[in-house]
């Protein structure tokens, strides 16, 4: 029985997530651009944030895919620090709807398990022999829709047996009497499954199969601070997200975790004291019974998200206060941080140029440390430095994005001879630039395949990469040196002459480099 129960949960957690995920991607394939779009546009208002944070999450079934996407959008400077907070408190809310699937498949005679089994075999035919991407999409959302209520399926099986163990009820009311144990024990669990959907589904299937004991008052008591400490446990998703972003990413997932734990340290004192649970009877339009602790247990997380919801929301701003603090900017941070071209430039052109040209330097920089590492990545087999050197591309992305925008923008304005003579080129870098960075994730690619095969480079090839890094390090010398004799020379207007240097690709073979910029 045992094995049994045991074999049960791990193979219907892992479909259970195996769906999940694949109904996340489907979704995510069929209305991607069109949830980016939304999440980029309809952030303007805290409320309006949240809303729209709530409904991603209850569409693509995660809120860690949700607050991912968030961190990237940081990330590119896509969305402010406050935008953001908004928007992670929606998923939250929007997070509650696994735990009401799964309380609709244990009410009552519907049982939505039953559709299960046609759901898989219709998204399968549906994926495999549809001709367009969107049906294939959707054929991909049936399939994992149907694969999680399988796993569901297989879980509550497993549990069933936990209603004749007498000790298991012990156990878990013990941990129920004692709610800060249980709060950190539905912490620890949401950690390493990196779900908190996938957390409070368990919670809800070991209510159903009578692992908290026949009396219900007492399962639904046990039940809640297991939840609660789901919510502080997805957070860590946010976390790993977010140590290799930038400062505005890493304080977002930090507004996750703080937000989460202060609506715990909130409703400790009611649960401890029992008034959650009498709270949650109230509201549930049902008497509590085998059939709707499930559904009594997604009203507790309802109310939890809701209410902790309702408090931070009007405090989004002191929050964002709380976690610059609790993060400071570093000197390192200001390399990585969002690109930022000020719109009322625009009116005048040549100082808009100058702010573009600033901006295009950093890029470079950028650009030419994604290439370093890349190199250094595939000579020295570091797979940090082959890792940071996506990160960094996706910087370099960016900085593309926003200075065309920009420069597009630009043109569109009344320009002198000279602004129109050099927009172009500098569209032009921007776009060479770019390429730099995909250059290097190439390299990526091919050193990835090398330490996979655990392929090694000839000692002639080594020898040749050496002598690369020292042309390179012996050319740096000589600039650095000319910056320094250079100095106090390189802001003065260009002389009449040979043309100014604005661009990478286009500087004539004596062209300095119009005040020392590339």
């Amino acid at each position: 029985m045992i094995q049994d129960m045991i074999f049960g949960t791990i193979g219907g957690l892992g479909l259970f997530l195996f769906g999940m995920g694949l109904m996340s991607d489907g979704l995510k394939k069929v209305a991607g651009r069109k949830l980016k779009n939304i999440l980029e546009s309809m952030t303007k208002r805290a409320v309006v944030a949240f809303l729209v944070g709530a409904g991603v999450t209850a569409l693509i079934q995660s809120s860690s895919a949700t607050t991912v996407m968030i961190i990237g959008f940081i990330n590119a400077g896509l969305l402010t620090l406050k935008q953001a907070v908004c928007v992670i408190i929606g998923t939250n809310v929007g997070t509650t709807a696994t735990a009401w699937l799964v309380s609709i498949s244990g009410i009552g005679a519907f049982k939505i398990t039953a559709y299960a089994l046609p759901a898989v075999g219709i998204g399968f035919l549906m994926k495999v022999l549809s001709r367009t991407r969107r049906n294939k999409s959707i054929g991909e959302i049936l399939l994992g829709f149907g694969i999680l209520f399988v796993g569901i399926g297989f879980m509550k099986d497993a549990f069933e047996p936990l209603e004749e163990s007498r000790k298991v009820q012990e156990l878990f009311v013990s941990l129920g009497n004692q709610p800060l144990l249980a709060i950190l024990a539905g912490t620890v669990v949401t950690m390493l499954l990196q779900s908190s959907s996938a957390a409070v589904a368990i919670v809800q299937l070991l209510a159903i199969g009578g692992a908290f004991g026949a009396d219900w008052d007492t399962a639904l008591a046990v039940s809640i601070p297991f939840v609660l400490g789901s919510n502080i446990g997805t957070t860590i998703t946010a976390q790993l997200a977010a140590l290799q972003a930038n400062l505005g990413a890493k304080r977002a997932a930090w507004a996750h975790t703080i937000f989460n734990i202060f609506g715990c340290v909130i409703a400790y004192p009611l649960i401890h004291f029992g008034y959650f649970g009498s709270l949650v009877r109230a509201v549930s339009p049902w008497a509590l019974g085998p059939t709707t602790i499930a559904g009594s247990i997604a009203i507790a997380h309802t109310i939890f998200n809701v209410g902790n919801s309702v408090m931070c929301l009007p405090l989004a701003g002191t929050l964002v206060r709380i976690v610059v603090k609790l993060v400071p900017e570093r000197p390192s941070d200001a390399a990585v941080r969002p690109v930022v071209l000020e719109m009322h430039l625009l009116d005048t052109p040549v100082i808009a140029l100058e702010q573009t040209k600033r901006e295009i330097i950093r890029m470079a920089k950028v650009a030419k440390r994604a290439l370093e590492r890349a190199v250094e990545g595939i000579i020295e087999n570091d797979a940090k430095k082959l890792a940071s050197v996506r990160e960094i591309e996706d910087f370099v992305d960016s900085f593309q994005l926003e200075i065309t925008t920009y420069l597009s923008t630009l043109s569109r304005k009344h320009l002198s001879d000279q602004v129109s003579t050099e927009l172009p080129v500098l569209l032009h870098t921007v776009n060479d630039l770019e390429r730099i960075g995909d250059h290097a994730v190439n390299i990526v690619e091919i050193a990835e395949r090398k330490i996979e095969q655990k392929q090694t480079f000839s000692e002639s090839a080594l020898a040749e990469a050496g002598r690369l890094r020292e042309l390179r390090r012996g050319r740096e010398r000589p600039q650095r040196e000319r910056r320094g004799s250079d100095q106090g020379t390189a802001e003065k207007p260009a002389a009449a002459g040979p043309p100014r240097c604005v661009g990478l690709h286009r500087d004539p073979p004596h062209c300095p480099g119009a005040g020392g910029r590339p």
